[in-house]
């Protein structure tokens, strides 16, 4: 809806409301608050609400809060594409259309209800998302915060409309700019300003003609190069591609090489999509991630410790494999302590998969495993006969002791959780130069545990690097305990934005986004028009 047409309408409402002859006095009968106490009795806390209140209106009555409130939450309907919600839902001109047709008592009453399960509708949307994450897939297991319904009104009741619209949405800074770059990027689509597929497998310095120049116009738009008219692949031009590789999670060459050229080549509308589902994912993420907090961005393969929403510690990270059982799942939870010289305890799932096939080809393979009955004590495999187990069966679990060559390295850092996901070191340090790093069992590992460690205990003590390297050097199982202890957050994002402006990619490894935009596609949610 336009500004024009939503104040028009906004005001044939203010005037109806005014000349309904529905005053306060006589809104208030028995009619009517028979009528909301019938619409009010399929919603427990709406029911609460309003029997609180005796029944009496919210949003139809003529006090000055009642026609605040309700101009807030119509203004709210008509920006609900602004935030990517399904305008189905969420359309003011409905909204409006439904209030003009309520001329009786009931209907009033009824109205007054519907505003308000309509807005609590809205307001658990805008605030927690509107899916369900592990609906969508079983391996986001991320619990959402969802604010109390009968807070929520009592909240509203007591405060400024338009200021408390406003708080609904995240409050993130991330958020904001995402808001920023949908506009954007939904602006270069309506204008037809992200020009066509650039048509070249690759280009390098030198190259000039027609693919240089759309190569060039695409870095303009993403924010990688001033504006210029040169059409040969200059300096200029491969330190913009050099930024742009960087942005994207590629090896940084300067050379626009096939994958590169991919990621150049994917259309501005799913790039608009891919800020549409990371807004719904900064909308479950809408809690307090603490001033202090590790962030773990699976689709750019790093862990970052952040200080007050900025970068203190970044280290390369490899995450679980595409595969069943394998892929890391995306929750938060709290980092209590440190084990220096770690035994790796082999889940149960490694065990029966992985190495009892290889125990009974050979009952000598995986050397460097101890095998431990229930009590915790080694058992000889002289004697066993493996072949007389299956995956069911096995009886023992499987230890590596502390080593350089443990699959932990020789340091993990715990945040005791049901999905037995932690961070640690690996003895694998070539898989950090791969492009794409996703080997692992679902575990996070770091290419720099020690100085990640240092990082974490440089808060705690006078000098963390010694604490750290006495306990390395100690050679058995060492805990360090974190005096305050610091929320870990794993995430999926394929758009980020940049404090400076613009947006980084990353390719949806996984294939998380791509069912998260279908389930928002089935709620109603589609890609806008640019509307000025």
């Amino acid at each position: 809806m336009s500004l024009h047409r939503l104040k028009t309408f906004g005001f044939m409402v203010l005037i109806y409301l005014s000349c309904s002859g529905l005053q306060p006095a006589v809104a208030q009968t028995f009619g009517f608050k028979q009528s909301v106490a019938q619409a009010a009795a399929l919603d427990r806390a709406v029911h609460e609400f309003y029997k609180t209140r005796n029944y009496q209106s919210f949003w139809t009555g003529d006090t000055p809060p009642e026609r605040f409130r309700l101009s807030a939450l119509i203004k709210s309907f008509s920006e609900a594409r602004l935030h990517g919600l399904p305008t189905t839902k969420f359309n003011s001109e409905t909204l409006i259309s439904k209030i003009l047709a309520s001329t009786s008592f009931g209907a009033m009453g009824q109205l007054d209800v519907d505003l308000t399960v309509k807005f609590l509708d809205y307001a658990r949307r805008v605030q927690s998302g509107i899916l369900i994450p592990s609906e969508v897939d079983e391996e986001i297991v991320r619990k959402v915060v969802y604010r109390d319904p009968t807070k929520i009104l009592v909240a509203l009741e007591s405060t400024n409309a338009a200021v408390f619209f406003k708080s609904l949405p995240p409050q993130s800074v991330e958020y904001a700019r995402l808001m920023k770059e949908k506009m954007r990027f939904e602006h270069l689509v309506a204008m037809d300003e992200w020009g066509s597929e650039v048509a070249a497998s690759t280009l390098g310095p030198g190259a000039s003609g027609a693919a240089v120049v759309g190569l060039r116009n695409r870095l303009i738009n993403l924010g990688h190069m001033q504006r210029t008219f040169s059409a040969t692949y200059n300096g200029e031009l491969k330190n913009a591609v050099r930024r742009f590789q960087a942005a994207s999670g590629l090896l940084v060459t300067g050379v626009a090489g096939n994958l590169t050229m991919e990621q150049i080549n994917v259309p501005a509308t799913e790039r608009l999509v891919q800020i549409m589902v990371a807004m719904e994912r900064e909308r479950w993420l809408n809690q307090d991630l603490g001033d202090r907090h590790v962030l773990v961005n699976l689709t750019d393969f790093t862990a970052k410790i952040m200080d007050f929403g900025k970068v203190t510690f970044q280290t390369n990270s490899v995450i679980g494999a595409h595969d069943d059982d394998r892929r890391s799942p995306e929750f938060s939870d709290t980092m209590e302590h440190m084990i220096v010289n770690p035994s790796w305890y082999v889940p149960r799932s490694i065990i029966t998969n992985e190495y009892l096939p290889m125990l009974q080809m050979d009952p000598n393979a995986v050397d460097f495993l101890e095998l431990r009955d229930d009590l915790g004590n080694v058992v000889e495999r002289a004697g066993l006969d493996f072949n007389d187990f299956d995956e069911e069966t096995f009886p023992f679990g499987m230890r590596q002791p502390p080593s350089v060559g443990n699959a932990l390295g020789l340091v993990k850092f715990m945040f005791p959780n049901r999905n037995n996901i932690y961070l640690h070191d690996t003895p694998a340090k070539i898989l950090f130069g791969r492009e794409v790093r996703a080997f692992s069992h679902g575990c996070i590992r770091l290419e720099n545990p020690f100085e990640f460690a240092n990082a974490l205990l440089a808060v705690q003590s006078s000098d963390p690097k010694t604490q750290f390297q006495d306990a390395l050097d100690f050679g058995e199982e060492v805990q360090i305990d974190l005096d305050t202890h610091i929320p870990v957050h794993i995430i999926y994002r394929t758009a980020v934005t940049l404090p400076g402006g613009g947006l980084e990619f990353r390719r949806d490894i996984y294939g998380r986004d791509a069912k998260i935009w279908e389930a928002l596609q089935l709620e109603g949610v589609v890609l806008s028009d640019f509307t000025g």
